[in-house]
């Protein structure tokens, strides 16, 4: 068994590693106008710095269980460490649109497999009765990181230079690099998996198009587009050849191991990981873009009051960390997914009257919901699963995570996109000389229509109130899909306990 102090050394060092990856996942959104200036981008160009992270990840994350069978975690995970720390850099330096695309594509490819292989390591050099609290220190770092990351990213932006969002992973990188290479202890890999190359290239070209299709989809007007229907052409036709080809390869020389999915808990676990990030990702998308668009906050304001969200999680990870194996999962599953719907529920009562208040406490709630979900949620999906299956375990199931993000992401804003344009049809039909509204002088006065002000005025509040309307309808969906989620939490069987870990990646003094 390892001393508590390697155990801590090693937690900070990976838990840097992946608060610096899951940052970097909304940290640049916020100074994305400042980089289309600095490198005289379009709107349209200056989002391939997002897309490029985004696929880039996307690809590389199935690879981590193939890396790790074949070179051992320790060196994986300096080799991704360090390879995100220079990319970063890179970030940093560049001064045209193609340098910065191409550095994010690095960051992408070199961060994959920094929030998987947190997942194993913590779980490996922990005993089963203290997995619960490290699945909650490593809920912390995926969840906290893209809440934190806009208010770092406007503050750091306003304050100094859009670079310093990348040049602040060069020390954090530094640090957990050091922890890793000093405490973790080298292990050689089993060498049991073969590169399977068809494999890895029709689930690489699926899982590409299909970030793409999301990314790109609403800026295409979707099946409007050529290129839409592109990208689902690849994503159907690689997707067939991979499930083919997968069903019909013996696991040895498979790319991807499909013993997982005979494992009941852990395909449960996939399944309710998807929604997660569906569901809650979505729903965090939506307020900073409400805030910054209807009430007029500024960006470092408007990290300011989503910024709360990540202390209900960290509170409620901590929590739930410490009741696994005293309560039943379950349970615990149910008051997460009941108290997002609670902070859902009162968001469907937003108004363009909104206080701080409103905005914070529904955020705290919906916080403390995640966490409650995220904990146990891990802890049941892997607590079944053999320690050689975790590497790629832990990978597919990041993989599923950020797949229902993007998707959730996707699913709002295109309902948001068009349920703005038809309720802005509904409230016209509505504007009338007959109305009432029109007898009081002063509405008569701001809005008279014989004058092109009062048009543009009248035209720009009816275009706030739909898409408030808008906002709240999107909100009434995540709702009914958290509702629409409980039932299936039937299916998950709670875990026997099993006997302690063994502690086979600490460095024994």
């Amino acid at each position: 068994m390892i001393g508590a102090l390697e155990r801590r050394m090693i937690t900070l060092s990976i838990m840097l590693a992946t608060i610096m990856q899951t940052l970097d996942s909304t940290i640049a959104n916020v100074a994305l106008p400042h980089m289309q200036g600095s490198l005289s981008a379009s709107q349209d160009q200056i989002a391939w710095v997002l897309t490029a992270y985004i696929v880039a990840a996307a690809i590389a994350t199935p690879l981590t269980g193939w890396l790790v069978d074949r070179h051992g975690q320790k060196n994986i995970f300096l080799a991704s460490v360090g390879g995100f720390t220079v990319a970063s850099a890179l970030c940093g330096l560049s001064s045209t649109l193609a340098q910065i695309v191409a550095a994010r594509l690095l960051q992408g490819v070199f961060g994959a497999a920094l929030v998987p292989l947190a997942q194993v390591v913590l779980m490996e050099i922990n005993p089963r009765e203290k997995q619960g609290s490290a699945m909650a220190i490593w809920g912390m770092g995926v969840m906290v990181g893209p809440i934190l990351g806009p208010a770092l990213g406007g503050w750091l932006t306003d304050r100094y230079d859009w670079r310093w969002v990348f040049f602040i992973n060069i020390p954090v990188g530094v640090l957990a690099l050091y922890g890793i290479w000093r405490y973790i202890r080298p292990a050689a890999g089993s060498r049991r998996m073969r590169f399977d190359l068809f494999g890895f290239a029709t689930l690489s070209l699926a899982i590409g198009a299909l970030q793409m299709l999301l990314d790109r989809g609403e800026q295409n007007d979707w099946f409007s587009s050529a290129e839409t229907w592109t990208e689902v052409i690849v994503l159907g036709v690689s997707f067939i050849y991979f499930v083919a080809h997968t069903a019909l390869t013996p696991v040895d020389r498979s790319f991807f191991d499909h013993r997982l999915l005979g494992n009941g808990n852990y395909v449960t676990g996939l399944l309710f990981i998807f929604i997660v990030g569906l569901v809650l990702y979505a729903t965090r998308a939506l307020t900073p873009t409400m805030l910054e668009s209807l009430v007029g906050y500024p960006v470092a304001t408007t990290g300011l009051v989503t910024a709360p969200a990540g202390f209900g999680t960290m509170f409620a990870m901590l929590i739930a960390g410490r009741i696994i194996g005293r309560v039943d999962l379950r349970l615990t599953l149910l008051a997460g997914f009941a108290v997002t719907a609670l902070a859902l529920w009162w968001m469907c009562g937003y108004s363009l009257d909104l206080s701080v208040g409103d905005i914070v406490w529904p955020g705290v709630i919906q916080g403390v919901g995640t966490g409650l979900v995220f904990v146990p949620l891990s802890a049941a999906s892997f607590a079944t699963l053999a320690p050689q299956m975790r590497a790629q375990g832990t990978a597919i199931y990041s993989l599923v995570r950020n797949i229902g993000s993007s998707i959730g992401i996707s699913l709002v804003q295109t309902v948001l996109a068009r349920n703005s344009t038809s309720t802005h049809a509904k409230l016209v039909e509505h504007v009338t000389l007959a109305n009432p509204a029109w007898n009081d002088p002063a509405v008569a006065a701001a809005y008279d229509l014989s004058r092109p002000a009062g048009t543009a005025a009248l035209d720009a509040m009816i275009r706030q109130q739909a898409a408030m309307i808008a906002y709240v309808n999107d909100f009434r969906l995540m709702l009914y899909l958290t509702l629409l989620v409980m039932p299936l939490l039937l299916l998950i069987r709670t875990p026997r306990q099993a006997g302690p870990a063994q502690d086979a990646h600490a460095v024994l003094d």
